[in-house]
């Protein structure tokens, strides 16, 4: 397993993270704990959750594993989405944020969450607001490293000035989506992180499936892009198909699981610090975990990256994107 520093902050993690969604959900504690066992026998430190995963279920469920090897892990979490009914049990005001991070160490069973993400960009909460919240939490010694999941650019560099402004905990970790056919991470949130030396841990490296090559010239009987609707939107454009059918195509005459093809390729990017990987079962896992053994190129990256599309630049000038890419 290759290790790499979590942005500036000298923490050394793996270069997979072991995302969590599926403990306590479509993987009982059972499953949970063999895949946990799992990821940690090939070298794995680095495990996502969130709050609202299985109703608090993962974070009970990782609590439990992790509790005999807690200081050798970097453990994530997050706030932001709704946890259930009522006015007040979403979003990102210092209430919330504060009540969550509560209930998630007592879940967590531990002290101290390593990085904390918002989850999501909550237009009604001002983003000065937010940054001070998790300020107070990083001096209560509750959360090490605040973070940001989905948010625009604009917004974390917002933060970002705020934090370096008033003296406060700056974000330390990005966590986008980010996979073969959904690229809008390279326009603007990865050059940031580079230019600015935060970690990027991105999420859905196979496309909520699209990319396992299970969709590719076939209807199968089950999956997310077929039984939840918000994966059908997400991917369901047909050129996102269409992307999918030829990597899966390229990766079987290469001789590799599309999976660990897509999982490396993400993971190949120079501002990403690890790829984010989960499963329902240990035989799906295995397929993303040999990512790891994929020495990736920046020319073989560069083939693969040729099967999709390269998103516009952020200022739309396409013909100095073609200058470059020409020289």
């Amino acid at each position: 397993m290759e290790y790499r520093n979590l942005g500036r902050t000298g923490v050394k993690v793996s270069a997979l993270c072991m995302g969590t969604m599926t403990f306590g959900d479509s993987a009982d504690e059972a499953e949970s704990e063999r895949m946990f066992r799992r990821c940690r026998e090939v070298g794995i430190n680095f495990f996502d959750t969130a709050n609202g995963y299985a109703g608090g279920r993962s974070e009970e469920i990782l609590g439990k594993l992790m509790a005999d090897s807690r200081d050798d892990l970097v453990i994530t979490s997050k706030s932001g989405f709704s946890v259930r009914d009522g006015l007040n049990w979403s979003g990102s005001s210092r209430r919330h944020i504060q009540m969550q991070v509560e209930a998630s160490l007592k879940r967590l069973k531990t002290d101290r969450i390593d990085v904390y993400f918002i989850h999501r960009y909550d237009p009604d909460t001002p983003i000065e607001d937010v940054v001070r919240t998790l300020e107070t939490l990083v001096q209560q010694g509750k959360i090490i490293y605040p973070a940001v999941s989905n948010w625009a650019a604009w917004q974390i560099s917002k933060a970002l000035g705020v934090a370096a402004y008033e003296g406060l905990s700056r974000f330390e970790c990005f966590q986008p989506m980010y996979n073969l056919v959904k690229r809008q991470a390279e326009v603007e949130i990865l050059p940031l992180a580079q230019g600015e030396q935060i970690g990027v841990i991105p999420y859905s490296p196979l496309g909520g499936g699209l990319l396992t090559g299970k969709y590719a010239g076939q209807k199968p009987d089950e999956g997310r892009l077929l039984s939840n609707q918000m994966y059908s939107v997400r991917y369901g454009e047909a050129l996102y198909h269409d992307i999918a059918g030829r990597f899966a195509a390229y990766s079987k005459d290469k001789g590799y699981d599309p999976a660990t093809l897509a999982v490396a390729w993400v993971a190949s990017h120079p501002a990403v610090t690890a790829a984010i990987i989960g499963a329902r079962n240990g035989s799906q896992l295995e397929a993303s975990l040999k990512a790891a053994e994929v020495k990736m190129t920046p020319e073989w990256r560069a083939e693969i990256s040729a099967l999709s599309y390269e998103p516009p630049p952020a200022t739309d000038r396409l013909e100095e994107q073609k200058n470059r890419a020409a020289k």
